[in-house]
């Protein structure tokens, strides 16, 4: 038996068919599907953070927007947890043969062309706000080069927050998202570690690509997120290093408040970026 993360039949079901597709480093607490009561909250947050026209996932269309083109996620392990999502999200509608997975280390393989990288450039350490400016920079310039701007959809997916202080939901101690079970109901949490002045710096860099007929569009999903301190995947997730005993009497300690479980967060994101690809 598995609750799947959508309430409808035409939304993404996550069945147990999925298991040669999915991370383990990204399953859910324990290896198991959401209970019924996070499956409730994920219902009732959905629909309040997004109109009930745009709710139900309807895979069909999604993959037949998507014949004969690509979509691809660039980024880290948190784009990497989202394209993973995608993945469970349609891949059960898709006959067996026609799909698969190709693993060669990491768990997709990626080709491009062009670099991010400047062979003669020379870089300091920097505070990290220079930092992101410049990395925003040398996107941008990367994009107005080589993206067609009239075969491209771009967007660009904004601040994924993390969950390691316990302090910001009002408890003590050196506590973080470890053992939580119930999301922050308080409205319009904001965490310390999501940065606004980085958001306005990607504004400022999209609003600049936009004079250059390069359009892309944000996906914000920061502040429908920042209530989840409950959906992280802990310490259920696979580590490359074993644990000392130090860290094993200390789960906290090696817990992950910063990639989240699948069913989970993730899915609301694609359903926003479903929304905006398809309507």
């Amino acid at each position: 038996m598995y609750v799947p993360a959508f309430g409808a039949s035409s939304s993404p079901a996550f069945g147990t068919s999925l298991s040669s597709f999915r991370s383990i480093m990204l399953m859910d607490k324990k290896g198991k599907f959401l209970d019924s009561d996070s499956f409730e909250f994920e219902k009732s947050s959905q629909r309040h953070l997004i109109p009930v026209s745009f709710y139900e996932f309807d895979a069909v269309s999604l993959l037949e927007k998507l014949r004969n083109k690509r979509m691809v996620f660039v980024g880290d392990s948190l784009n990497r947890n989202q394209w993973v999502s995608m993945v469970c999200m349609v891949e059960s509608l898709i006959p067996p043969a026609s799909k698969f997975v190709h693993f060669n280390g990491s768990l997709v393989t990626f080709k491009a062309t062009g670099s991010f990288e400047s062979p003669d450039g020379i870089y300091e350490d920097t505070e990290m706000l220079q930092g992101y400016e410049m990395a925003l920079k040398t996107w941008s310039d990367w994009l107005d080069i080589h993206v067609n701007r009239t075969r491209t959809k771009l967007f660009f997916v904004s601040i994924s927050p993390t969950h390691n202080r316990a302090e910001e939901w009002g408890k003590g101690g050196n506590k973080n998202c470890y053992n939580e079970t119930e999301p922050i109901l308080k409205e319009g949490h904001w965490g310390m570690d999501s940065d606004s002045r980085m958001m306005r710096l990607v504004v400022a860099s999209i609003q600049e690509l936009k004079t250059k007929e390069v359009n892309v569009q944000i996906l914000n999903i920061t502040q429908l997120s920042e209530y989840r301190k409950e959906d992280h995947s802990s310490i259920y997730r696979k580590h490359w290093d074993a644990l000392s005993k130090e860290q094993l009497s200390n789960p906290s300690s090696y817990s992950d408040c910063t990639h989240w479980c699948l069913p989970g967060v993730p899915d609301v994101w694609n359903v926003l970026l479903y929304t905006y690809l398809l309507f």
